[in-house]
This record gives C-alpha cells, sequence and structure tokens, in this order.
C-alpha cells in the first residue's frame, strides 16, 4: 500500500503489527533515518538491539547471499517479543528477495523494515511494495514538518504548548534547519523547559536556537548599524584577538547590510521583509535588525553595501594598505552614515 502524507504520520507515531514490511524511501538520508528509527521503535520497542531484536542486513550482503532475507525474517529470537529485520540501501535489483520474503511470511515472522534514496514511480521496488497488501510504502519528501509533526516532536521532548509567537518561530525554524539541526533544537528545548509548565515564548525558543554568527560579531554590527562608532576599535580588538580576519569581518558586515537593504526594499515594509529573511532571525536580534532597516531606509543602506563591497574588493587586492585599518575605516564610516 502506498500511504498518505496523514496516513504515514499515524503509522510513524504507532505502526501497525499486522504490517509485515515497509519500505522508507526519498532524497533526504537524515529524514528517512529519523522515521526508520521512529517505526523500529514503535514495533520493537527502545531496546530491541540490546536483546537481539533488531538484525541488521546491509544491501550488499543480501546482493551476495539473498537466503539471509529469509533466514533472518523466519528466525527465532533468543528473547521474547516483536522482531525486525531492517535493510538499509535497498535498490530494485533487490526487489525479487523481498517479494519472495513477503509471499513466505507468516505472522509471528519478523518485520522488515527497509530504506532507499529516492524512488522513481517506475521504480520495481516501490511497486512491489505499493502493491503488496500487507507491506507499505512511503515516500519522505523535503517538504519542511508540518503542525501536527511539530506537535509529536514537542510532545515527545516534554515541551510545554508554545504561544503564538513561539509557534511561528518554531514553523520558521523547521524550514531554515535540516531536520537533524531542528530535532536536536527540539531536544534542547525540552531540557531548557524542564520543569517550567509555562508556555513556550519566542524567548525560550531563541535562547537555544543554533546562531548563525558569533554574539560578539553580532555586537559589533549592531554598533555599527546604530550609529555607536566611539565603540567600534574596542569590539575590534576583542574580535581579532579571538582570530577573526579583517576579510571575514568584511565579509559579514556586507551580508548584515544587504540583509537590512533586503528587509528595507520589502513592498510590505521592514516587518514583511524581516519575516522573509532565510535564515530566519529570531528574538531580540530580529527587533534590532528591524528597527535598523527602518532607521537607514532603501537609498541608504545600498550606498553602505557599496561601501563594503568596495572595502572588501581592496582587502583582496595586491594593495599593500594594512587590512585592520581598512575595516575599521570602513565600519567607522558606516556608522556616522548612521546618524545623519
Amino acid at each position: 500500500m502506498k500511504l498518505s502524507a496523514r496516513d504515514a504520520a499515524a503509522f510513524f507515531r504507532k505502526p501497525d503489527p499486522k504490517v509485515a514490511a515497509a519500505l522508507i524511501w526519498g532524497e533526504d538520508a537524515m529524514r528517512v533515518a529519523q522515521r526508520r528509527a521512529e517505526v523500529i521503535a514503535g514495533l520493537a520497542g527502545p531496546d530491541a538491539e540490546a536483546e537481539m531484536r533488531l538484525t541488521r542486513l546491509p544491501a550488499a550482503d543480501l546482493r551476495r547471499e539473498g537466503a539471509l532475507l529469509i533466514d533472518a525474517v523466519k528466525a527465532q529470537g533468543f528473547f521474547p517479543g516483536p522482531r525486525v529485520v531492517f535493510v538499509e540501501g535497498a535498490t530494485d535489483g533487490l526487489s525479487g528477495l523481498f517479494d519472495a520474503a513477503l509471499k513466505d511470511w507468516r505472522p509471528g515472522d519478523a518485520q522488515i523494515i527497509a530504506t532507499a534514496g529516492q524512488l522513481a514511480s517506475k521504480s520495481a521496488l516501490r511497486k512491489l511494495f505499493e502493491a503488496q497488501p500487507i507491506a507499505v510504502s512511503i515516500g519522505i519528501y523535503d517538504d519542511p514538518p508540518g503542525a501536527e509533526e511539530i506537535a509529536a516532536m514537542l510532545g515527545a521532548a516534554g515541551v510545554p504548548d508554545p504561544d503564538s509567537d513561539g509557534r511561528a518561530l518554531l514553523t520558521e525554524l523547521s524550514r531554515a534547519l535540516d531536520p537533524g539541526a531542528f530535532r536536536q533544537t527540539m531536544e534542547k528545548l525540552g531540557l531548557y523547559k524542564h520543569g517550567d509548565a509555562t508556555p513556550t515564548t519566542a524567548a525560550d525558543i531563541a535562547a537555544v536556537a543554533p546562531r548563525s554568527t558569533e554574539a560578539d560579531t553580532d555586537a559589533l554590527l549592531a554598533v555599527v548599524a546604530e550609529g555607536r562608532a566611539p565603540q567600534i576599535a574596542a569590539l575590534l580588538r576583542r574580535l581579532y584577538a579571538q582570530g577573526t580576519t579583517p576579510v571575514s569581518l568584511c565579509i559579514m558586515a556586507l551580508r548584515h547590510f544587504r540583509q537590512l537593504h533586503a528587509v528595507a526594499s520589502d513592498p510590505g515594509g521592514p516587518g514583511q521583509g524581516i519575516a522573509r529573511l532565510r535564515p530566519p532571525v529570531w528574538g531580540p536580534r530580529r527587533d534590532a535588525m528591524t528597527r535598523q532597516a527602518s532607521g537607514w531606509g532603501r537609498d541608504r543602506l545600498e550606498r553602505a553595501v557599496s561601501l563594503l563591497i568596495e572595502t572588501d574588493l581592496q582587502l583582496r587586492s595586491a594593495s599593500r594598505a594594512p587590512a585592520q585599518a581598512l575595516v575599521e575605516r570602513a565600519l567607522i564610516r558606516l556608522a556616522m552614515m548612521a546618524r545623519r
């Protein structure tokens, strides 16, 4: 059977023990692996491998000795409880082995969980699992997790229900982060909120969410964009002491001002512009960037971007001008522009 997105979500939450085999396929190996782990844990429990009720069969082994699959499905375990045979990296070339195993499968045999990469609609392996009434085929696509999936992750991590701002921020994060990073963020959020039953806020999420830049660099860019020129030299000394190079500082400043320009240029205003940034900006930095973009305006931000591009070209040229002095002069000029 081919499961729809809704049926697949229900199957992941509570796998059907009457299903003989499940094929989980998709281009994103991380998402496929996460779903496979959920299904195996749901069928055989979290201790299946320790209790020798989980048999792993790489596809390469089956190509050399096809009888391994049926032998593993029919084998008797040392410990009571359901058993699972996991085949990783399945391909169309193994369709005949899976077909034979499914025809010979009986209740009480081990259930088969197979994973594969992206499979076309004409794939022999996919057609086999979709045609079998005792098997399921589930495609994992690159779509970000939906509200139901995010809620399930929050519940598994023990995180209290978020408020409206927190829910919106989680949705943005789910679209910007890869599946593994998003799941880790949910786990960190569970630890952060341990013992706190109040609704999860955007500030709670921002406290554990991955940062795109270091705090000192963020502080320097905020100082420059807000026109606080006297503080630039001290922050630059701290960053250079940490090993930050003038070229990397110029690149980060250029990225920041390009983001501000995109926010200021949005037809819906800075409020909508900041929401369109990818990766998303959240927490106090989001408010600061919205305020900076509004204060600078599109025209001055265009001049700021041009200044930073010119500085970057000078840094990368054969000029012998001192790099640190070039960057400091550019940042001070930007801070003076912000005060006009």
